[in-house]
C-alpha cells in the first residue's frame, strides 16, 4: 500500500526534528491549510520550540527550509509558528497517474454489526428506515476499511408485545391471511397490534369507571391477563400457541424480506430471540454463582450497579419469565462463542437506548468476560417527519413501505417536471425512478452525523442542486456522458506538467478518498463519506464549469481532463456504494 503525503510529511518532519534539534517524536499531526493563506498542509511548530531554543517563526523557518529539499515539497510560508507547506504539482501527478490504493496503515479486524433488530408484531418504520440504512453503511465502510465484517440481525420473535397481535388476531380476526386480505403479511400482524392496543384501552377505561385506579385497571385488564398467560404457554411450549406464533412470524418475515429488498440492505446472520432467552437464564445462574447477581424475596434477579452511578436492574422477573437484559447478555455471549475472531460488536439502536446499553456492557464486564471493551453502541437520534413524531401503538406509525413509494414517486414526478428521461424505456424510466428516490433517501439520512435527532423531509430530499443524493447521481451520470462521447481517445498516454489550479484540487480531493474511508470507519459515521463525496462533486461541478473537457484544442489536456473525470466518476461511485446507493450512468 503506498504511503500517502500525511505519512510521507510525517516522516520528513521527524527527520528534520532529529537533524535539526536531536529531538524524537511519535506522532507528528498535520491540518489541511486554511482556504486564505497559502498551501495544502500546516504544521504547528509551537510543540518544538522547545527543543530548538528558537522562537517559533525561526523554528518553523528552519523545518520548512529542511522539507524544500524533498521532492514533494514545492515550498514554504511561515505565519507566527504555522508552517504551512504546499505540494508539488508532480507529487499530484504521479500519484494521480499511477492510481494505485494508498491509505491508511491499520490492524484489520473483525467486527460484527448489529443492526434492524425488528418486532415481528409490526412492520418496519421511519426509525427503522434509518436504523438499516445506518447499519449497513457502517458496515460496508468498516469492509472498504480493510475489516472483515458479519452483518447481523437480533429479531425479537417472542415476548409479551409479539402475543398481543397473536391474541388479537385469535379474538378479532375471523381467519384473516396476507392472501384473503390482499395485505403484506408485516401490515397484517401491525393491524392486530394496534387493535389489541385500542381493545386494551377499552378494558382499561371500564375498570376506572366502576372504581379501579388506573395502575390496577392496566394490571387487571382481561387482555393483560390473557397474553401473560399466552407468553408462559409460549415459553412451556404449548403446542397451538406455538403454532399461531409460527404462522403469523412467517407472514411477518415475507413482509420483512420485501422491504428489506427495497432498502438495499442484507445481513450474514440472524439471530432469533425465541433461540437466545434460554442462554440468557443460563448466564443468571452464572451471575448468582458468581455472586455478581442478587436474588429478591419474591425470586426475582437483579444486578446491583449503584456504587458505578447506575442502578439496580432486575435480570429475571419473579415468575422467572427473562427481560430484554436477560436475552441481550446471553446473545453476546453466545455470538463471542460462535466467533472466538471477534475483536468488536456495534449495536445500531437508537439513542433511548443508552442507558440499557451501559447496563448491558458493564454486566458483562462484572461477570469477568474480557471481549465486554469491545462492544459498542452505535447510538442515533430519532427520526422526525415535519409534522411531528410517530408512535406505533396508536397506529400512526410513519410506515418504511409507504415512504420508499412516496421517494419513487416523488422521484418520477420531479425528473418527468425537469425532462431527464428522453430517451428512455419505460423499463429504464422506473429503474430510474426507485435510484433516484432511494438515492434521496438514503443521502439525506446518512449526511446527518448519527448522534443527531433528524427531522426528514421528502419533498426536500429530491432536489437536483444542493447537497442531495439526485445532486451527486447527476453528476456521476454526467461524468458517464462525457465518456460516452469521448470514446476511445479517452484511453492515450498523456504527458502533463504543470495542471491548473481547478485541476490540482480535483487531484487532492481523489488523493483523500482513503483517508476519508478510514475516518469514517474509525468514527461509525457515514457523513464523513457523504460529506467528502458532496465536496468532491462540487469541485468537480466548478471543473466542469471552468475547464473545457471535450473542446479542449490541447490534445494532452484533453485527455489528462478526460482521465481526471473518469476518476471522479469511479470515486463517486465507490462513495455512494458505502452509503448503500446506486448511480446510474444516465439521467
Amino acid at each position: 500500500m503506498n504511503k500517502n503525503i500525511e505519512e510521507i510529511l510525517e516522516e520528513k518532519v521527524k527527520e528534520a526534528l532529529k537533524s535539526l534539534y536531536g529531538l524524537s517524536v511519535g506522532k507528528v499531526a498535520f491540518e489541511k491549510t486554511k482556504k486564505e493563506f497559502e498551501g495544502d498542509y500546516t504544521l504547528v511548530v509551537f510543540p518544538y520550540v522547545k527543543a530548538s531554543q528558537k522562537k517559533p517563526e525561526d523554528t518553523a523557518n528552519e523545518i520548512g527550509t529542511y522539507l524544500s529539499n524533498s521532492p514533494e515539497v514545492k515550498n514554504f510560508n511561515v505565519v507566527k509558528g504555522f508552517l504551512n507547506l504546499t505540494i508539488s504539482d508532480s507529487y499530484w501527478l504521479n500519484h494521480f497517474l499511477s492510481n494505485t490504493e494508498q491509505g491508511v496503515n491499520k490492524t484489520a479486524k473483525t467486527i460484527m454489526v448489529e443492526y434492524s433488530s425488528p418486532n415481528t408484531n409490526k412492520p418496519l418504520h421511519l426509525g427503522h428506515v434509518r436504523n438499516n440504512l445506518l447499519g449497513y453503511s457502517v458496515a460496508e465502510i468498516l469492509k472498504a476499511d480493510g475489516n472483515t465484517v458479519i452483518k447481523a440481525n437480533l429479531v425479537n420473535d417472542r415476548g409479551i408485545h409479539i402475543c398481543k397481535s397473536m391474541l388479537a388476531w385469535q379474538k378479532f380476526g375471523n381467519g384473516e391471511t396476507p392472501v384473503s386480505s390482499g395485505m403484506k403479511g408485516d401490515h397484517l400482524v401491525g393491524k392486530y397490534y394496534v387493535a389489541f392496543d385500542k381493545n386494551y384501552k377499552k378494558e382499561i377505561e371500564e375498570l376506572v369507571l366502576s372504581g379501579s385506579t388506573k395502575e390496577e385497571a392496566e394490571k387487571n385488564a382481561p387482555s393483560m391477563k390473557e397474553i401473560q398467560t399466552m407468553l408462559l404457554q409460549w415459553e412451556a411450549g404449548d403446542k397451538e400457541t406455538r403454532q399461531l406464533w409460527e404462522m403469523m412470524n412467517g407472514w411477518v418475515y415475507e413482509g420483512f424480506a420485501e422491504s428489506y429488498k427495497k432498502l438495499g440492505v442484507d445481513f450474514d446472520k440472524t439471530y432469533y430471540e425465541s433461540n437466545t432467552y434460554l442462554l440468557g437464564k443460563d448466564v443468571i445462574k452464572e451471575g448468582l454463582e458468581k455472586n455478581v447477581f442478587q436474588s429478591r424475596a419474591d425470586n426475582s434477579v437483579f444486578i446491583d450497579l449503584t456504587k458505578d452511578g447506575l442502578d439496580e436492574k432486575t435480570l429475571l422477573r419473579a415468575d422467572g419469565t427473562s427481560v430484554y437484559m436477560t436475552q441481550d447478555l446471553g446473545t453476546a455471549i453466545e455470538r463471542f462463542r460462535e466467533y472466538p475472531q471477534l475483536d468488536n460488536l456495534i449495536y445500531t439502536v437508537g439513542n433511548e437506548q443508552d442507558y440499557h446499553f451501559k447496563v448491558l456492557f458493564l454486566t458483562l464486564k462484572k461477570l469477568g468476560y474480557k471481549w465486554a471493551d469491545g462492544l459498542f453502541h452505535l447510538s442515533y437520534g430519532m427520526v422526525e417527519l415535519p409534522d411531528g413524531k410517530m408512535k406505533s401503538r396508536e397506529g400512526t406509525v410513519v410506515d418504511a413501505d409507504e415512504l420508499i413509494d412516496e421517494m419513487i414517486n416523488t422521484a418520477r414526478e420531479t425528473t418527468k417536471e425537469l425532462g431527464k428521461i428522453d430517451g428512455f424505456s419505460d423499463v429504464e424510466a422506473e429503474k430510474l425512478y426507485y435510484t433516484i428516490g432511494m438515492g434521496a433517501l438514503k443521502y439525506f439520512m446518512l449526511k446527518v452525523d448519527p448522534k443527531k435527532k433528524m427531522l426528514f423531509n421528502p419533498k426536500e430530499s429530491i432536489d437536483f442542486n444542493g447537497n442531495t443524493g439526485p445532486f451527486i447521481q447527476y453528476t456521476y451520470a454526467r461524468i458517464q456522458s462525457i465518456k460516452r462521447k469521448a470514446g476511445e481517445q479517452a484511453n492515450g498516454k498523456i504527458e502533463v506538467t504543470a495542471p491548473n489550479e481547478k485541476e490540482k484540487n480535483l487531484m487532492r480531493y481523489l488523493h483523500d478518498y482513503p483517508k476519508a474511508v478510514a475516518e469514517a470507519a474509525s468514527n461509525y459515521s457515514p457523513a464523513v463519506i457523504a460529506n467528502y463525496v458532496y465536496e468532491l462533486v462540487k469541485e468537480y461541478n466548478q471543473f466542469y464549469h471552468d475547464c473545457p473537457i471535450l473542446k479542449e484544442e490541447d490534445e494532452n489536456k484533453r485527455l489528462f481532463r478526460l482521465q481526471l473525470s473518469s476518476q471522479v466518476g469511479e470515486t463517486i461511485k465507490r462513495s455512494m456504494k458505502l452509503l448503500g446507493i446506486e448511480v446510474p450512468d444516465k439521467m
